[in-house]
């Protein structure tokens, strides 16, 4: 995501990354990418706690790019993430409070552009039940919007689907219920969904 302010330039470049070593590739990759850029400034957090968090000015005055690009980071409650915004400078200086608006500006619009999803966890439940069952089952699992992702058919059927963890008893229940208790439930692999964050 491109920005100008007072003929400067300013591009943020983001990405997911789980490690520091792929972090630091991600930054190494921008500055390849722009070798006449005057600066290029990354901020960073990684893991679900922010365990590790990196911001530096690369040159510019102390605190004015880097830890403004890590606040606007934590203050949308990113994690695994790397933020680089590359700046090509336009001959007027911006002075601290131009420069901290200008950073962190920079990732705001890009984070923005991308946009922002949530990982949420779930669990496999899968479902074992007479074949005179199936079409009732399959009308309720579609119309509350769970796909079924694994079947099996033999003497009985197995269907398995992800359900969010935070739902997934009140599923069991509403599930046993609809077929009078005759299904057997089981849970099987725990993931993660990722779901688009909208405001």
């Amino acid at each position: 995501m491109s920005r100008s302010s007072k003929k400067s330039r300013f591009i943020c470049a983001v990405a997911r990354v789980t490690s520091k070593a792929a972090a630091e590739a991600f930054v190494q990759s921008v500055q390849a990418a722009h070798p006449k850029a005057n600066h290029h400034v990354p901020a960073y957090l990684l893991d679900s706690t922010d365990a590790v968090q990196r911001a530096t000015d690369d040159g510019e005055p102390s605190g004015t790019a880097g830890v403004p690009m890590l606040r606007v980071l934590q203050e949308l409650q990113l994690h695994d993430v790397v933020a680089v915004t590359t700046r090509y400078f336009g001959g007027i200086k911006l002075g601290a409070s131009g420069l901290i608006r200008a950073y962190a500006g920079s990732v705001s619009a890009a984070v923005a552009s991308v946009g922002i999803v949530a990982r949420v966890p779930q669990t496999a439940l899968i479902l074992t039940l007479a074949y005179p069952q199936l079409g009732a089952l399959e009308h309720w699992l579609a119309t509350n919007g769970l796909p079924i992702v694994a079947s099996q058919y033999t003497e009985r059927v197995s269907l398995t689907v992800n359900v969010a963890d935070r739902e997934l008893t009140a599923t069991q229940t509403a599930i046993t219920d609809l077929l009078n208790g005759q299904v057997d439930l089981a849970t099987g692999a725990h993931s993660f969904a990722e779901v688009p964050v909208t405001d």
